[in-house]
C-alpha cells in the first residue's frame, strides 16, 4: 500500500497530465465502476466543465446499475447524461456468439454512441479508464492477446476522437488507493467488465438470457455479501454468475424441464492479474443454487461452482 502522501502525489500528477493533454471539450464513458469513476473525477478536476460525462445503458448492466450510478454521480456533484442504447446493442449483437466478436461489436457500438454525443457537445477528446491489465490482456507491448477489452482492443480503427488514458500505467490495487484518497463511493466496489453481462452470457445474447444472468448475478452478490457480513466467509474480490448454453434435464415439481446451466464464480485477488478461487462454504453455495433455480424455474435447472485459478483460467468466462 502506498502512503497517503505518495497517493496524493499520484493524484496531483494525473491532474496536471490531464490539463496538459486536454485542450478542448472532452467526453468520458462512466460505467460506475472504479476505473471509469476515478478517471472521471481526475478529468473533472483537471478541466471542469470541458468534460462531458455520459453513462450508456447497454442493456447489459447489473441489476439496479443505472439508478445507482446516476445517484452516485449526483452525490459527487458531477453532471451525468444517461443514454439508453440497449436496443442498439442487442440489435448489433444478435446472432454473435464468439467472445472476441462480441467484444469488438461492443467496442464499436460504444464509440459510435460517443460519436453521436460528440456531435452534440463538440468533443475532441475521449477520456477512458483503461488500466494496465486491460492493455496487457489486449496484446500491449510484446505480449500475446489474451482477450481484447472494449476500451482497448475493441476500438474501431476509424475513431475520430483523441484518446486520453490517465490510469493506463496503474493496476487495480493502485486505482483503489486513488479512489479512497478521492473519497469515491465505488472505491471498494467489485470489478465489473466493460462489456457488461455480454461476457457472462455465453452463446446468444437475447434480452431473455441476459435478464436471467442479471438475476443470477444479483442472487450471487446478495448471498455472498450476507455471508461475509455474518462471518461465514470473507467477501471475495470478485463474484458473479455466468449463464452457459449447456442444457440438461431437470424436474420442477412434477414437470420435466430442459434448462440451461449457471456457473458461480468467486475469486480472491489483489490486482486482477492473477487470482485464486474463493473457498465458499457449501451451505452458502447451496443457498445460492436453491434461489437461482427457484427464481429461474424452467430456464435454469443446474448450478455449478468454478474452482479454477487464474492462470490458467481468466476471471471472466469470456
Amino acid at each position: 500500500m502506498r502512503g497517503l502522501m505518495q497517493t496524493q502525489m499520484l493524484v496531483d500528477e494525473a491532474v496536471e497530465a490531464l490539463q496538459s493533454q486536454i485542450s478542448d471539450t472532452a467526453i468520458i464513458a462512466c460505467s460506475g465502476g472504479i476505473d471509469s469513476t476515478v478517471a472521471a473525477i481526475l478529468a473533472h478536476r483537471a478541466v471542469g466543465s470541458l468534460l462531458h460525462c455520459v453513462y450508456v445503458d447497454t442493456g447489459l448492466m447489473r441489476k439496479h446499475e443505472s439508478e445507482e450510478v446516476a445517484e452516485m454521480f449526483a452525490d459527487m456533484g458531477i453532471e451525468l447524461k444517461v443514454v439508453d442504447a440497449s436496443e442498439r446493442f442487442f440489435r448489433h449483437l444478435k446472432g454473435i456468439t464468439e467472445p472476441e466478436a462480441k467484444r469488438k461489436v461492443i467496442g464499436e457500438q460504444f464509440i459510435r454512441v460517443f460519436e453521436d454525443e460528440q456531435a452534440l457537445c463538440g468533443a475532441k477528446f475521449l477520456v477512458q479508464g483503461t488500466i494496465a491489465p486491460d492493455w496487457i490482456e489486449s496484446g500491449g507491448g510484446e505480449r500475446d492477446v489474451i482477450k481484447s477489452h472494449h476500451n482497448v482492443g475493441g476500438l474501431p480503427e476509424d475513431v475520430d476522437l483523441i484518446i486520453v488514458e490517465p490510469l493506463r500505467e496503474f493496476y487495480k490495487d493502485e486505482v483503489r488507493e486513488i479512489a479512497r484518497k478521492l473519497e469515491i463511493p465505488s472505491s471498494e466496489r467489485q470489478p465489473f467488465p466493460g462489456p457488461g453481462l455480454a461476457v457472462r452470457v455465453l452463446g446468444d445474447l437475447t434480452p431473455e438470457r441476459v435478464e436471467a444472468c442479471r438475476e443470477a448475478c444479483h442472487i450471487v452478490e446478495t448471498h455472498l455479501q450476507a455471508a461475509a457480513a455474518d462471518g461465514k466467509c470473507e467477501l471475495p474480490w470478485q463474484y458473479f454468475a455466468a449463464l452457459l448454453p449447456v442444457r440438461s434435464v431437470g424436474v420442477h415439481g412434477d414437470v420435466r424441464v430442459h434448462g440451461e446451466t449457471v456457473v458461480v464464480r468467486a475469486v480472491t485477488s489483489l490486482d486482477g492479474m492473477s487470482a485464486r478461487y474463493s473457498e465458499i462454504p457449501h451451505e452458502v453455495l447451496a443457498g445460492i443454487s436453491t434461489e437461482i433455480t427457484n427464481s429461474l424455474k424452467g430456464q435454469v435447472n443446474r448450478v455449478v461452482y468454478d474452482i479454477t485459478h487464474k492462470p490458467p483460467g481468466t476471471i471472466e468466462w469470456e
